[in-house]
């Protein structure tokens, strides 16, 4: 009977080293577990506080194009308009130089013909 006393301490021993090591990889799998959790609740608030800022300069972005298609189209519009009144100027003096000559050619004396 001793030996089988033996045995089944031997048995038993090895039993409780299993017990122990599973329960020794399980709290090295529980470390990693919380370890990662934590990880992961630094991931999302990063990505919200990311996801707030690239809101903010999305709507920036928005306004800056709104006002820069505002100016483009101010500039055209001036650029237009001034253009107009160049053109109406260079009329207007050809207009002019023409009616001055006209009137030069009126006011001089005629000459006698023979």
């Amino acid at each position: 009977m001793t030996q089988q006393a033996a045995a089944l301490q031997t048995y038993n021993n090895e039993l409780v080293k299993c017990i122990e090591d599973l329960c020794s990889k399980r709290d090295e799998l529980n470390r990693q577990i919380k370890q990662e959790e934590e990880e992961k609740e630094r991931l999302q608030h990063d990505i919200r506080v990311l996801s707030e800022k690239l809101s903010r300069v999305n709507e920036s972005l928005a306004q800056r194009l709104a006002a820069r298609a505002t100016f483009d189209r101010t500039i055209a519009e001036t650029e237009a308009a001034y253009t107009k009144i160049l053109e109406s100027s260079q009329s207007l003096l050809s207009v002019l130089k023409q009616e001055a000559g006209n009137l030069s050619k009126a006011t001089e004396p005629r000459r006698k013909e023979h």
